[in-house]
């Protein structure tokens, strides 16, 4: 028998293999149908389900670079974070412990991002919520941050955009959250009185103080398909009122059948319904603004060498000769 030597065994290694892990995200479960989407099929869908259209959430870049033309975005105020004026304290960690957390967490300082683009060429500011930070809740920041982002509009006299996703005001802050309330809605009556159309966009959710003030204000109100839309939640209200709601009595849906929303758009034509609102607004409204521009000019003197108080505003009778002379110009110069 032939005695086997050491050159003649196999080596074998002692190296322990690890084990194969499949990649993660390879598909998505629809909470809505319980379709099982592959991943590239959901994010070629723009993140919908193919199936029952169920739209799930996105992250306020996401929605940024849905909306908007490539590279024209200019963020505005990203160095903003929140304090924790009242020392709040929850039975499982204190809120400037939470805030550290979620800005790890998320990538963003807060719950909404701010600043300006365009949309097929056309400029506008924008500020979009982002449910992944706190539930999207509006504290100090957030407001703070739609007040500058309505001034920015304002300033360069162009719309304005603000996408909700949120489920109201920040409890942590208290006092300090719902006072953002009114805080927006007096700068979105300065921006109405300048003439500046703004856009609303409801997504799921849009609940609390956010629907009671800003959300709620848009010249033009839009919302996705299926979205939670309320002030108190459904099962909040059955159990105060103790009656069952009617099915469906938050969602989008609902609120256009009742006349609270102009039009539900799905999200593959977002982007095509802004643009065409922007095209609407820059050949009507835009040009109105734009001539009362000539009334209301710095010096507060008209091409007559007539001076009115900036306090007091020019008359109607004025308003109306200006704008006759404004179109009578135009006429010549075409």
């Amino acid at each position: 028998m032939k005695q086997t030597t050491d050159s003649t065994i196999p080596a074998f290694s002692t190296e322990v293999l690890k084990p194969r892990t499949a990649p993660k995200n390879i598909a998505v479960k629809c909470p809505e149908c319980k379709e099982i989407i592959l991943e590239r099929e959901y994010r070629k869908n723009l993140k919908t389900c193919p199936r029952c259209q169920y739209h799930f959430r996105l992250r306020a870049h996401e929605r940024i670079e849905l909306l908007v033309d490539p590279d024209s975005f200019i963020e505005e105020d990203e160095d903003l974070i929140s304090i924790d004026p009242l020392h709040f304290v929850s039975q499982s960690q204190a809120y400037a412990e939470k805030l550290a957390q979620e800005r790890e967490k998320s990538g963003i300082n807060d719950a909404i991002v701010i600043g300006h683009a365009t949309i097929e060429g056309r400029p506008l500011a924008l500020g979009v919520m982002d449910f992944q930070f706190i539930g999207g809740s509006m504290g100090s920041v957030v407001g703070e941050k739609i007040a500058r982002v309505i001034e920015l509009a304002l300033a360069r006299r162009i719309p304005l955009l603000l996408v909700s996703a949120s489920g109201g005001a920040r409890m942590q802050e208290g006092l300090y959250s719902l006072m953002q309330m009114a805080k927006t809605s007096a700068a979105l009556a300065r921006l109405s009185e300048a003439g500046m159309p703004y856009f609303s966009l409801l997504t799921n959710p849009t609940t609390g103080g956010v629907t009671a003030s800003f959300a709620m204000l848009g010249d033009i109100i839009l919302a996705e398909p299926g979205g939670l839309i309320c002030f108190a939640g459904p099962r909040v209200i059955e159990q105060f009122m103790h009656e069952k709601l009617p099915e469906g009595a938050a969602s989008a849906e609902f609120l256009l059948q009742h006349g609270l929303l102009d039009r539900i758009v799905s999200r593959q034509e977002l982007r095509q319904t802004l643009a065409q609102l922007l095209r609407f607004y820059s050949q009507s409204t835009l040009h109105l603004a734009a001539r009362e521009e000539i009334i209301h000019i710095p010096r507060n003197q008209t091409k007559r060498g007539l001076y009115y108080p900036a306090h007091q505003g020019v008359p109607e009778r004025a308003k109306t000769q200006i704008r006759l002379r404004v179109r009578s110009r135009e006429t010549e110069e075409t």
